[in-house]
């Protein structure tokens, strides 16, 4: 049986634009997920990565036709300027962490309520109302939002460090227990050929 290290920011449009598919692929192979929410910012930083705000303008216009492209293939609602990006992406990542360890609601879910209260939604991920809402509605008790924040916090940077010790450089990133990589929401198929032994 397959096992995928997922590392995903709940701030990125990209990894919002994955949708469910990665579930999808899991379930159809077999394989299990491990949700590893990173501080993409941090992340950037220590790959040699930008922020997007700091690109050349060049890649900030091209980012744009991406994020437009993206929205139509997927059909997923989005906003170019969320009303709330960038935000704090660490008590989010915090209640993914918690709701991981605890069980019993839908991970891919939860991860995607999150995604799309940021892009689709107008909401601000930071604040504690949001998230619970999310727990919630992925099965999740609410109070993990609270509960989990010191697990959260000693998870985090520590899926940080495992992230750039096994190549990661953005996300939504997806790391094979064959020693396989694909980074992007793009790159689903690829993965799902992966483990159908045809790539």
């Amino acid at each position: 049986m397959a096992h995928i290290d997922y590392f995903l920011s709940t701030i990125s449009p990209f990894t919002y634009f994955a949708g469910l598919r990665l579930e999808e692929i899991a379930a159809k192979h077999g394989a299990t997920i491990a949700y590893k929410p990173i501080d993409i910012i941090a992340l950037f930083g220590r790959t040699g990565g930008t922020p997007p705000g700091q690109r050349h303008q060049n890649r900030q216009d091209y980012r744009l036709q991406e994020l437009a492209r993206a929205s139509s293939k997927t059909g997923l609602p989005y906003h170019e300027k969320p009303a709330h990006f960038p935000t704090n992406a660490a008590p989010s990542s915090y209640a993914v962490i918690a709701a991981q360890k605890a069980g019993g609601g839908d991970l891919g879910k939860l991860c995607h309520s999150l995604l799309a209260a940021v892009w689709a939604e107008q909401k601000d991920i930071a604040e504690d109302a949001v998230i619970k809402a999310c727990l919630e509605g992925a099965g999740f008790d609410p109070a993990l939002a609270d509960t989990g924040l010191l697990t959260g916090a000693e998870i985090y940077p520590a899926n940080l460090e495992e992230a750039v010790e096994k190549g990661v450089f953005g996300a939504p990133f997806y790391v094979v227990d064959s020693g396989q990589v694909f980074w992007g929401n793009d790159r689903l198929d690829d993965l799902d050929a992966h483990l159908d032994g045809r790539l």
